[in-house]
């Protein structure tokens, strides 16, 4: 049977997918040796090499299509041919969704992200939402009849985990206790109970995910399991809150490594453990952060559709380095790089966009926006006001273009909207500030002990979320906490020093004082005493230092996603001697 040259692509396309994501698979199957060998190194190292084989495959198969077609073959029927093949190809194949996206990957870099048609591209699934079959069964069910104790036992004698555990017997009666507590009379003695069969890991934890399908309602269950100080196993929480879940699975975190051959079937499932996710944000959170993209479009184009609001700037102060608008009824803000930036930041465009690809492959402790970068964004020109247009065409003239019928940019950023910290604190009551001064202090504590300093700690930068939580946004001047100077201000030498215009001492380069913090972040009053209160050692070059030698130590702190209100009650022995 002769393969046209159309089904030779489709079938190129398809196995340079199948590379890429049998690579994403190897990867994430190391996660639990990491894990039980407490390679904490080397999970980072895990995360950002797994990110890298998507564009890297994608440049091996578009390499591969140029060599084999040229200029010749770059034809509107040939190209919807292509796709025709592809779709055949795709007809019960497991991993439809990542396939479509890759194929579009292709596309674009082929095009150099030019002649992007519509009816060339997956924008919309061929597959209608199928959930195809796991190749093994997703779920392991436990059917609770008699005791809820010995189905919490079996469980966790089932997680695939070989290294010892602490107080097995200690943690299953805890569970039971939470359970019967936040669930009460709807736990009777006859439930279902869904498990995913691979547990999820992150930094420092691996997660046991599930539901239980009681008699009126579905609630998760969420087991993190952590390893103490002699190397055994200790669940740390039950989570059965979706909120809780939520925030775990949120937008400010690292991406999960679970073992998932068809994560269609994985995210059905999550889906309805958090139905206020979007596929977007759950795919993203397991990794496939590519097609989470293209599901974000999807679902962006689904809102246009259904909404007439105009585009138009976000709120807060404009920046120095971006310039950020958004739909009012929209969840995202839209930042473009300005062509030119303000004196003081002295930088370039190479080095901004290395700062985010820093931000996604790095660990963000809750604490940092994921951002999903797309090029040739049209938007309709209906939506935009004129004064939206002058302004984009003023900050950023060679990314943007204008036609009668829509806006063009060649290169954005999405980014989840967010309440600007200092217009939450001007609206905030006595407690909402006092909370998110906290907050605030601890975002900055818990990048530091994760190597990132934030440059650039004004409360314009930060955001606040739907669960109150503070998150840094604005990435121009981070940097790895390990190549900061932290110095004290030496004393002065003369009464007159500390009224001069230039300081009495040299500043090199990445020298950062401490003290000075206080000068350019605390001009109200009220915001100073609670910073002073509850933060007053982030004004110490000492406390920066230590946490610099911890890193070159290789000590990372624990940062749970979740409340202490979920943990057990046993703690690491380590931490009950430490308080």
């Amino acid at each position: 049977m002769t393969v046209t040259m159309e089904e030779l692509v489709a079938q190129t396309i398809l196995q340079g997918s199948d590379a890429m994501y049998g690579r994403f698979l190897d990867v994430t199957v190391g996660a639990q040796e990491r894990f039980e060998q407490q390679d904490w190194k080397n999970v980072q190292k895990a995360l950002k090499k797994r990110i890298s084989f998507y564009d890297h495959h994608v440049g091996l198969v578009t390499q591969q299509l140029r060599i084999m077609l040229g200029k010749s073959h770059a034809t509107r029927s040939f190209l919807l041919a292509v796709k025709t093949a592809y779709i055949k190809l795709l007809d019960d194949y497991p991993r439809y969704d990542i396939a479509e996206s890759f194929f579009n990957s292709v596309y674009c870099r082929i095009f150099n992200h030019r002649n992007i048609r519509r009816d060339k591209l997956f924008v919309n699934s061929s597959q209608g939402g199928r959930i195809p079959k796991y190749p093994t069964p997703l779920l392991r069910r436990y059917h609770c009849k008699d005791s809820l104790k010995s189905t919490i036992g079996k469980l966790l004698d089932d997680a695939p985990f070989t290294l010892p555990w602490r107080n097995k017997e200690a943690d299953i009666e805890q569970i039971v206790d939470v359970l019967q507590e936040n669930l009460g009379p709807q736990l009777t003695d006859d439930f279902l109970l869904d498990m995913i069969r691979e547990p999820f890991f992150r930094n420092k934890g691996a997660y046991l995910i599930g539901r239980m399908e009681l008699a009126n309602q579905t609630r998760p269950l969420v087991l993190p399991i952590l390893i103490s100080e002699q190397g055994e196993l200790y669940v740390d929480a039950c989570i059965t809150q979706q909120d809780d879940v939520s925030i775990i699975f949120g937008f400010a975190r690292s991406y999960f490594m679970v073992y998932a051959p068809v994560p269609a079937a994985l995210v059905d499932f999550l889906n309805q453990l958090m139905p206020n996710k979007t596929p977007a944000q759950l795919y993203t959170s397991i990794g496939c952060q590519k097609h989470g993209k293209t599901e974000l479009y999807r679902e962006f184009i689904g809102h246009m559709d259904n909404s007439d609001d105009q585009f138009e700037a976000a709120a807060g102060i404009k920046g120095m380095v971006m310039s950020v608008f958004t739909l009012p009824s929209y969840g995202f803000v839209f930042k473009i790089i300005k062509d030119k930036f303000a004196p003081q930041k002295n930088i370039t465009h190479a080095t901004v966009k290395e700062k985010y690809t820093l931000v996604k492959e790095h660990d963000r402790v809750g604490r940092m926006a994921d951002t999903l970068e797309y090029r040739n964004f049209t938007f309709p020109r209906s939506r935009f006001s004129e004064e939206l247009v002058t302004e984009l065409l003023d900050v950023a003239p060679s990314i943007v273009r204008v036609t009668e019928s829509e806006v063009l940019i060649r290169h954005l950023y999405m980014e989840r909207r967010m309440i600007p910290l200092n217009i939450y604190m001007e609206q905030a009551n006595d407690d909402e500030l006092r909370e998110v001064v906290k907050e605030y202090g601890d975002a900055i504590k818990q990048l530091a002990a994760a190597n990132i300093f934030a440059g650039d700690m004004l409360f314009k930068n930060f955001g606040v979320t739907r669960h109150n939580r503070v998150i840094f946004y604005d990435y121009d001047e981070i940097s790895y906490l390990t190549e900061v100077n932290f110095r004290r201000i030496p004393p002065a030498r003369y009464p007159e020093d500390e009224l001069a215009a230039e300081p009495w001492y040299s500043v090199g380069e990445n020298d950062v004082f401490p003290e000075e913090f206080r000068t350019f972040l605390l001009i109200n009053p009220k915001v100073r005493a609670l910073f002073e209160e509850l933060h007053s050692d982030l004004f110490s070059a000492t406390y920066w230092q230590q946490l610099q030698q911890n890193i070159e130590q290789g000590m990372f702190n624990d940062v749970r996603p979740y409340s202490e209100r979920c943990r057990l009650s046993i703690v690491d022995p380590l931490e009950a001697r430490t308080g």
